[in-house]
């Protein structure tokens, strides 16, 4: 799971319609400081079992910096304020602390919030039209990276879709609402203090 909402944190773009999808990732990349979307989430696995369904709300600033709040049927919480990765399950009571380097790495979210990343730690490709929505593929370079392939849906100007093939055979689905870009978010959601008496685990 913590593999799904660290892609998560990479799905959010929104761009100019009569550009290639590609293009449009360029340009998010570009001209995006902040963004607030929120999310729904389908894990399928291998096996087909019943599908695990979420809904949450994934706030971005760049660089470095994102929130991904997962809020049903279920509470988890993962900051990354640029130097650490907080990932925080309150039913469990643990904090899992990870440097921020070594916790994105060549990740879905280092795509989306690094700055120089993209061509040296993915090869991008155009995968055509499926479902009315404009796809661009996203393959990791690194093997160690945690998952397959990524896959970016656009609609008109914005990001609507997104699909995750991890190297286990699942496959999580997000689609996007509400999605707004460069608005005002306080520096403070992207700061995390572990509540007392959880445990802290990791650096």
């Amino acid at each position: 799971m913590r593999r799904f909402i660290f892609a998560a944190a990479t799905m959010v773009v929104a761009q100019i319609a009569s550009a290639g999808a590609i293009d449009k990732l360029h340009r998010f990349l570009e001209s995006t400081k902040t963004l607030r979307t929120d999310f729904a989430q389908i894990v399928v696995a291998k096996n087909g079992m019943k599908p695990q369904q979420s809904l949450g709300v994934m706030m971005l600033s760049r660089p470095g910096k994102f929130r991904w709040q997962i809020d049903k049927p279920y509470s988890q919480l993962l900051v990354g304020d640029g130097e650490k990765v907080w990932i925080y399950d309150p039913d469990l009571r643990q904090v899992t602390v990870k440097q921020f380097g070594a916790a994105l790495g060549s990740t879905p979210a280092a795509l989306l919030l690094g700055g120089n990343s993209l061509d040296k730690n993915f090869t991008l490709r155009e995968v055509g039209e499926r479902e009315g929505l404009e796809w661009l593929e996203a393959t990791p370079k690194q093997p160690d990276s945690g998952f397959e392939k990524l896959q970016l849906g656009f609609a008109g100007n914005d990001l609507k879709a997104m699909e995750l093939f991890d190297n286990f055979g699942q496959t999580t689905s997000l689609i996007f609402s509400r999605l707004e870009r460069n608005p005002p978010l306080a520096s403070t959601l992207f700061r995390f203090t572990p509540p007392a008496g959880v445990d802290v685990i990791g650096e």
